[in-house]
């Protein structure tokens, strides 16, 4: 059976690229690091280190084996983190990443007011269009629009829901007429933004039977979303962007929703984090509290739902 402390041994040693190194952070000898080594690569009958007087450097097989077992040991952490923490006493730091205009209008006063509440904690917090690789970059949770698409993540729902809806400002309305189905959309000046480095130029509308897609040119083009809501404010066009984000200038009158007996795409928003993370006292925290906020925005959303085609 597989040590544990071998798979840690293993860990520290790939680090640092040592032995001895391991045996001296760990206060062991660097012959107990390499007999934690040597009998995991028992265990599992793989080699996993290239030994030489001069250096140490994974194999094939240990490069591939590594993130495995810095995935257990890290969820092995975060049990033993779930048993001993409580609301009152969130600590650490927590790496979040959230996309540009929901991150910077609507979560970030609610992200603020969390971490008051918790001095024990510290964030990182970063915002961006641009979707996080939390095995590469320096991430523990993202929020995210749309379907889980990493089998080791987990997907934490926030707003199961929601989805995108038209909408323009009451001045370009009175000045370029209001679309009256969805073949007039394209005829109008429409607001786009990039996805993952892709022009997010093809709306798709699910619609009582067939799906429509409509695609849709524009003069102004943006890497970030929220100058795209920010340019229909101001009266340039119309856009097409989740609920969640148009909410509050629709609500306030800035904008007004356009042809909505025709549903948008549907946009579930999550809190994706490594299945490990979920087990974090202060990411069931912060989840529970995105979500209590979202409801309300949820219930003013002023769309039909969409039919229930099974599945």
């Amino acid at each position: 059976m597989i040590r544990l402390d071998d798979v840690a041994l293993f860990v520290r040693s790939a680090a640092l690229g040592s032995f001895s190194r391991a045996a001296r952070e760990g206060d062991l000898l660097p012959g107990q690091v390499s007999a934690a080594v040597q009998r995991l690569e028992r265990d599992l009958d793989k080699r996993l280190f290239v030994r030489s007087t001069r250096s140490l450097r994974l194999t094939a097989e240990g490069e591939t084996y590594l993130p495995y077992a810095q995935e257990l040991l890290a969820l092995v952490q975060a049990g033993a983190e779930s048993l001993q923490g409580n609301e009152e006493a969130l600590q650490g730091e927590l790496k979040v990443a959230l996309p540009s205009d929901i991150g910077r209008n609507i979560l970030l006063p609610v992200m603020t007011a969390f971490f008051k509440a918790h001095p024990g904690l510290s964030l990182r917090l970063s915002l961006s269009d641009q979707r996080s690789d939390m095995f590469r970059d320096p991430v523990d949770v993202a929020v995210r629009y749309g379907a889980l698409d990493n089998s080791r993540y987990v997907a934490l729902p926030l707003a199961a829901d929601n989805r995108r809806v038209l909408a323009a400002s009451p001045g370009y309305l009175q000045q370029h007429g209001e679309p009256q189905q969805l073949d007039d959309i394209p005829r109008h000046a429409c607001l786009l933004y990039t996805l993952n480095g892709q022009a997010y130029d093809k709306w798709l509308f699910p619609g009582q039977g067939a799906p429509r897609q409509l695609t849709v040119n524009s003069r102004m083009l943006c890497d970030d979303a929220d100058i795209a809501r920010r340019w229909a404010v101001d009266g340039m066009g119309i856009v097409y962007k989740s609920w969640i984000d148009l909410s509050d200038d629709v609500l306030a009158g800035r904008l007004k929703v356009l042809l909505p007996d025709h549903p948008g795409e549907i946009t579930p928003l999550h809190l994706i984090c490594p299945h490990r993370k979920q087990f974090s006292p202060a990411i069931r925290q912060l989840h529970q509290c995105l979500s209590d906020h979202l409801k309300g925005i949820m219930a003013q959303m002023p769309v039909p739902a969409l039919p229930d085609y099974g599945g």
